[in-house]
C-alpha cells in the first residue's frame, strides 16, 4: 500500500501592517466590481523585492505603490489613476506593473512617475492584466484575467519576447492568475483561480506550447493566486479562499501547508531576506504581510536588464 505522507502545517507569522494613516475605508470602483461594493481600505497584492532587501506591493483599489523597509517601514512610493496588480523589476529601478485598467505600466521608483509599456494588442484592450513573470532570456510571461471564469473560460496568457514580439499562447483559461517558472525555464506554472487549480504549460523550443496539463487541484471558494517556486523545484502556492500557502513537490503533492490567521486572504508570495529563504505573503483582506522561513530559498528572480 502507498501512503502520502501528510503535510506538516505552520502559521504564517506577522512581518508588518499597513499603518492606519495609509487605510482608506471607501467604495472604490474597483471594489464595487470585485468585492461586492464592500468599503476596501486596502487590496495588497504584487510583493518584489529589491536589491537592497526592500519590499515592494501594490494597493489595486486605489492606485498605489508602496516600499516596505526591512523593518516593516511603509513609505507611498507612487500613486496614480491604475489598478496595479502584480510587479517584477524590469532592471534595478523600474518597476513593470501588470495594471488591470491601463495594461502594462512601467514605474521609475525614484520619481513615483508611470509610463505606459503596452496597452493593447493590435487596438484591441486587454481584459484585465494581472500577473507576470520574466525568463533567464529576458522574455515576459503575463496573464489577462479580467473576470472570466467557469461562465467564461477565455483567459489569456501572453509572452512578450525582448524583441517586442507579442505571442498570446493560450486563450481558454477560466480566471488565469499568478505564473513562475520551473528552474530550469521549460516548464511555466498557471494559477487557474475559478477553476481552483493550477495548470502545467510546457514551453517548447520553437515557442509554442503543447501538451497543457492540470498540475494541482484546490478546493474552497477562492482558488489559487499567486505562485513562487524554490530552488528545488517545488511550487509554492498562494490559495486566498483556503488563508494557505500550499508548498507541493515535484508530484504536485503537498508537503508543507503555511496558514495564515482567521479571514486571511493569502493571495501572492515572494521570497526574501539574504539567503531568500523567509517567503512573504500578501494578507489583501487585513492589508498585512506575512511570513514564514523555510528550508529551501526561492529561485532567484529575472529580470530584463
Amino acid at each position: 500500500m502507498f501512503l502520502i505522507q501528510a503535510p506538516q502545517v505552520r502559521e504564517l507569522t506577522l512581518f508588518s501592517a499597513m499603518p492606519d494613516a495609509l487605510r482608506r475605508p471607501q467604495r472604490s470602483v474597483w471594489a464595487d466590481a470585485n468585492r461586492g461594493g464592500t468599503p476596501t481600505d486596502s487590496f495588497l497584492e504584487g510583493p518584489v523585492f529589491d536589491q537592497a532587501g526592500n519590499l515592494y506591493v501594490t494597493d489595486i483599489p486605489w492606485g498605489r505603490i508602496f516600499r516596505i523597509d526591512p523593518q516593516g517601514d511603509w513609505t507611498l512610493v507612487a500613486e496614480y489613476d491604475g489598478e496595479p496588480n502584480g510587479m517584477k523589476f524590469l532592471n534595478a529601478d523600474t518597476l513593470l506593473i501588470t495594471d488591470y485598467k491601463n495594461g502594462l505600466v512601467q514605474l521609475d521608483v525614484a520619481s513615483g512617475r508611470t509610463t505606459p509599456l503596452l496597452a493593447r494588442r493590435n487596438s484591441e484592450s486587454f481584459k484585465g492584466v494581472n500577473d507576470l513573470v520574466f525568463d533567464a532570456a529576458g522574455n515576459l510571461y503575463f496573464t489577462d484575467q479580467g473576470q472570466t471564469g467557469l461562465h467564461d473560460p477565455t483567459g489569456r496568457l501572453y509572452r512578450l519576447g525582448r524583441d517586442g514580439r507579442l505571442d498570446q499562447l493560450l486563450n481558454n483559461i477560466p480566471s488565469p492568475n499568478g505564473v513562475a517558472l520551473s528552474p530550469d525555464g521549460k516548464v511555466l506554472y498557471l494559477a487557474v483561480t475559478r477553476g481552483n487549480c493550477v495548470w502545467r504549460v510546457p514551453l517548447l523550443p520553437d515557442g509554442s506550447v503543447a501538451k497543457v496539463s492540470q498540475f494541482f487541484t484546490s478546493y474552497g471558494p477562492s482558488g489559487p493566486d499567486g505562485l513562487a517556486v524554490d530552488t528545488q523545484g517545488r511550487l509554492l502556492v498562494a490559495n486566498p479562499g483556503l488563508g494557505y500557502v500550499w508548498v507541493l513537490n515535484q508530484r504536485a503533492e503537498p508537503v508543507e501547508v503555511l496558514r495564515g490567521p482567521a479571514g486571511a486572504s493569502t493571495t501572492n508570495v515572494a521570497f526574501g531576506g539574504e539567503d531568500r529563504r523567509t517567503l512573504y505573503v500578501t494578507d489583501s483582506t487585513h492589508g498585512h504581510i506575512l511570513r514564514a522561513t523555510l528550508d529551501v530559498p526561492g529561485l532567484p528572480v529575472h529580470r530584463r536588464d
